[in-house]
């Protein structure tokens, strides 16, 4: 099963997903409208959203409740949660570009950018209170806060050279892989799945967003501005130590690991093409993808404790996804 074989299994469902997005969006105040309208429609794979509905469909949610359609709010709020994140990164990291668009930041301003993040996340919370379960207020609250914590950490970690490795994954755990877990957790809740089964998705959707954020890392050395819709060494600039130049830093020769450090703690992409090359020389970039395909398996492994179906095929093509993209 390809990528698009799973979206085509779930079409149905995203588009209810997405009908209930745009209504949802809907607010009496222009400007809260117009950029976010602009941020939720400027592409991305939703994958998150997609999570919540394979892993409720894996345990056949809408075949065996008489509830509403709970996956299709959820997928929403994963949804929700995750664009309040990017407009606040945005903020934090000074970025011009997402999606190959001019993030809503460049064009509104921080303020407003900033704001209509929050709109989201007050949003997100106001939807899932109608699910009426206080296990799924318990996990996307402890969610939302645990990403808080990881934008944080990488705060701390930024023009920080003795960033190390166990440092980095933990902002990677806390910042991007803890929505996928809340997301493939979610399913197995409202399908009142037993508490083994649900820790199962839950490491699942763990391994798959760290794998799928160290993809991200190795993207940000290797692909051009246009397949990624951001720019070439945004990390860099920033003095964000992610894993290649954790590895490259540790394992180059003196002279190139000064000029990482230096490029680290400065920030900025005057040595970006000197970077690149000791990235590549010291095998950073094939380290940092074995360490995401370690993962995809350990994520593919915790499926053994689900019954075997389509989503569930559909899952492991996704972590298989995560770590073969080129974008």
């Amino acid at each position: 099963m390809n990528i698009e074989d799973v979206f085509s299994l779930i079409k149905g469902d995203m588009q209810r997903v997405n009908r209930l997005i745009q209504s949802s969006l809907y607010s009496e105040v222009v400007l809260i409208n117009q950029i976010s309208q602009y941020i939720i429609n400027s592409g991305g794979k939703r994958l998150r959203p997609i999570l919540v509905l394979l892993s409720a469909n894996a345990f056949a949610y809408s075949e065996n409740t008489d509830s509403a359609e709970h996956e299709v709010t959820l997928a929403a709020v994963i949804e929700f949660i995750h664009t309040a994140t990017l407009l606040h990164d945005d903020v934090v990291d000074e970025s011009e570009l997402r999606r190959g668009k001019d993030t809503a930041n460049e064009l509104w301003g921080n303020a407003a950018s900033v704001l209509v993040g929050d709109f989201l996340y007050s949003r997100a919370f106001e939807m899932m209170v109608g699910v009426g379960s206080m296990k799924v207020m318990e996990i996307l609250s402890h969610s939302t806060n645990t990403i808080a914590e990881g934008e944080v950490l990488q705060l701390l970690n930024c023009n920080d050279a003795s960033t190390t490795e166990a440092r980095y994954l933990e902002v990677i755990h806390f910042k991007t892989a803890k929505l996928f877990e809340s997301a493939c957790q979610l399913g197995a809740i409202i399908s009142q799945q037993d508490e083994t089964i649900e820790q199962s998705m839950a490491k699942f959707g763990m391994h798959l967003g760290t794998a799928f954020q160290l993809i991200d890392d190795v993207l940000d050395y290797s692909a051009s501005s246009e397949d990624m819709g951001k720019n070439v060494g945004d990390d860099l600039a920033e003095g964000k130590p992610t894993l290649p130049l954790i590895y490259a830093l540790s394992h180059g020769t003196a002279e190139q690991s000064q000029l990482i450090r230096t490029a680290i703690e400065q920030g900025g992409l005057e040595q970006i093409d000197s970077i690149t090359q000791t990235i590549e020389h010291t095998g950073a970039l094939d380290y940092t993808r074995r360490i995401a395909r370690q993962e995809a398996e350990r994520a593919i492994t915790q499926l053994d404790a689900i019954p075997d179906s389509i989503y569930k095929q559909a899952m492991i093509s996704l972590a298989h996804f995560s770590v073969e993209r080129t974008h």
